[in-house]
């Protein structure tokens, strides 16, 4: 989801003040968004529902018999509450992964995991329609090539938090790193290929919103007439298994978008990993006196959240 500056933080913070911090979080868990056990004490924020992530720390509160309620909103709800209560000090879970942007601002540390429910690293995956390297060669392979680092994901995403439009920052962001995009260019004779219209699907995550945007300038560098959707998670694999998008720099495989793969995998072109590395779970701040999930419901009367 894209940040829009210091404005929009403070509207988004008192609004989680008060839905969060006058009544101590301590709630019952029979109201609003909350899943899970919800009896007084520890509860998760969490993002979009629908996100895999949601549906994993609703297995771990189950596999762990965690004395929680989890939380829904959206990403950027789940981050003011973080921000909240790290400028107060206090203890808080969120759901959590990586690359974002919130580590690289706060001190956190993601919560051992001894069941495996969130399951090890994961890739970011580059997909396609079927027929794209037949229908536009050189997108394609600029496709193929395309990978980063965390740092170089991480100095987008860094801008897009700070505020602007994620469009121009990732025209600024390919002007200043053009050794890096100049390793991704397709091979000259297919600088030939005719040009044409390209969709690119992505999902509202700050990582999402990165690639998309920077894949975006370096195409329209080369000629192409390049429009972005934002849909859902569900969506983007359905519409490039429909061949209603050409393709989505962001898979996270093979967990979090599992069930998508699962479903459209013989519909889509799996065309190449561009981050390693990635990782989902739950996080607290790095001054929360617990390293794992399983010591969570010990040290209920000292989380706020």
């Amino acid at each position: 989801m894209v940040l829009k500056g210091k404005g929009f933080w403070v509207a988004v913070v008192a609004i989680v003040v008060l839905a969060f911090g006058l009544t101590g979080c301590a709630g019952d868990g029979d109201g609003g968004n909350d899943k899970g056990q919800g009896q007084a004490g520890a509860r998760i924020i969490g993002i979009d529902p629908g996100a895999g992530i949601m549906s994993a720390t609703e297995k771990a509160i189950e596999e762990y018999n965690l004395n929680v309620a989890l939380v829904e909103g959206s990403d950027a709800t789940m981050t003011a509450a973080l921000q909240d209560a790290i400028n107060r000090e206090e203890w808080i879970i969120v759901t959590g992964w990586s690359p974002h942007w919130k580590f690289s601002r706060w001190d956190l540390k993601y919560l051992e995991d001894p069941k495996g429910i969130f399951g090890g690293d994961e890739t970011i995956e580059t997909v396609a329609r079927l027929g794209l390297a037949e229908d536009m060669p050189e997108v394609y392979a600029l496709l193929e090539k395309f990978s980063w680092t965390d740092a170089e994901i991480g100095a987008v995403m860094a801008m897009n938090m700070e505020g602007g439009d994620p469009a121009e920052n990732a025209r600024i962001w390919v002007d200043e790193n053009q050794a890096l995009v100049q390793r991704w260019l397709p091979d000259e004779e297919l600088a030939s290929a005719e040009k044409g219209d390209v969709t690119i699907l992505y999902v509202e995550w700050e990582c999402a919103t990165a690639s998309t945007h920077v894949v975006k300038a370096v195409l329209e560098d080369l000629g192409y007439n390049v429009e972005v959707k934002s849909v859902a998670a569900a969506l983007m694999w359905q519409g490039l298994a429909q061949g209603d998008g050409d393709f989505c720099t962001t898979a996270w495989l093979p967990l979090t978008h599992g069930q998508y793969l699962e479903e459209f995998g013989d519909q889509v072109d799996i065309v190449n990993t561009n981050y390693e590395g990635a990782r989902i779970g739950l996080v607290v701040p790095s001054y929360v006196e617990i390293d794992s999930i399983e010591e969570i419901n010990d040290n209920m009367d000292k989380f706020t959240y």
